[in-house]
């Protein structure tokens, strides 16, 4: 059970703010706000998407810090009453249209703190992923740090070694003396390496990031949008939970991410492809090894790119300076009108 992987983690006390109150935007709101953040997608250039646990509990997969988290129950001697298996967890509304955004060029790069697998299983390509925390689906051999797609959820988590050796080889690569370890994280181990310099470099050449289903409290991912605003982009916080980051946002949504997206999707005229199991790594991963290593190549091109726009750019350190005085929020109007720069979306706070 999907709770099992928290059971899995080293006893640790600092798991952040819990259970803070959910509040939800009025429905007209709300349909005011995805028109904003509709238009932001069309007229950016690289958007970048920050996921956390909120996009994946409509999979039935408990978040960990909301009212009915992991966490937040757990303090209380409680388990979430909602719990499916990470075997029979499938991608959500959200996890398919952010696929189908990367298809159609609308967002360019996934940064997500999810062990789940639910982007893997939706099709979304690696290049355009980057897993800061792990996956209960890759095994990563401790020598040559290759991943591989395994078609059940790892049994362990915290980086533990199976003792299999590593599947190098029997890829067409070279062969390899290394064995193979679970590839989630436990809180005292790094990031990977790679996923991290391209979630960073991403993040500061975004023109708008976007956060869904996140507290944004976990260090360093949660202060990773933050790099978008410094060299000079938007902020979008979409998440059930108040942030520590609203302040910093051009624009706060507060709604269920599925709902969001698809009134985004609706405004943009876009499809919202159904989960196929023929697109699912982990169902071929039955019969075939696949890997799911970081091409050092394209870790190598982006670095150029990073290095081209943001090179001696000087990044803003104040980022806000006043509190919002202001309680409406733009109008498309506003924002289409030639003599109006959208840096603060003043966002009335409502709960229905």
């Amino acid at each position: 059970m999907s709770c099992n992987y928290a059971e899995g983690l080293s006893p640790y006390e600092h798991k952040g703010v819990l259970g803070i109150p959910e509040k939800f935007d009025a429905i007209d709101k709300l349909n005011e706000k995805c028109e904003v953040l509709s238009h932001l997608i069309s007229e950016s250039k690289h958007v970048v998407i920050h996921t956390g646990a909120g996009i994946s509990t409509s999979a039935g997969i408990p978040d960990f810090r909301g009212p009915n988290g992991v966490w937040t129950l757990e303090k209380e001697g409680k388990r979430p009453s909602c719990n499916i298996s990470f075997t029979e967890a499938k991608p959500t509304k959200s996890h398919m249209i952010l696929k189908k955004l990367v298809e159609c060029n609308k967002v360019q790069y996934i940064i997500s703190q999810n062990i789940d697998g639910l982007h893997l299983k939706s099709g979304l390509p690696r290049k355009y992923l980057s897993e800061l925390h792990g996956n209960m689906f890759i095994d990563e051999c401790g020598l040559c740090k290759r991943q591989f797609i395994r078609n059940s959820p790892v049994e362990t988590v915290g980086k533990k070694c199976s003792g299999v050796p590593c599947a190098s080889e029997l890829n067409g690569g070279r062969p390899c003396r290394g064995r193979l370890y679970d590839g989630v994280l436990d809180w005292e181990h790094s990031l990977p390496e790679n996923d991290l310099l391209m979630a960073e470099w991403h993040s500061s050449i975004a023109d708008l990031s976007i956060c869904l289903g996140t507290t944004l409290q976990i260090i360093p991912s949660g202060n990773l949008p933050l790099e978008t605003v410094k060299y000079g982009g938007k902020l979008v916080i979409c998440n059930l939970q108040p942030t520590k980051h609203d302040n910093k946002a051009d624009l706060v949504i507060n709604y269920y991410v599925d709902d969001i997206l698809e009134k985004v999707m609706e405004i943009l005229g876009l499809n919202i492809p159904n989960y196929n199991e023929t697109d699912d790594p982990t169902k071929l991963a039955e019969s075939s090894i696949i890997q799911w290593t970081i091409n050092k190549n394209e870790v190598m091109a982006f670095e150029k790119v990073f290095k081209a726009k943001c090179k001696g750019v000087k990044k803003k350190r104040i980022l806000i300076k006043t509190k919002r005085n202001s309680t409406e929020l733009l109008s498309m109007n506003d924002i289409k009108h030639e003599n109006i720069k959208v840096t603060k979306l003043e966002i009335k706070q409502e709960c229905s």
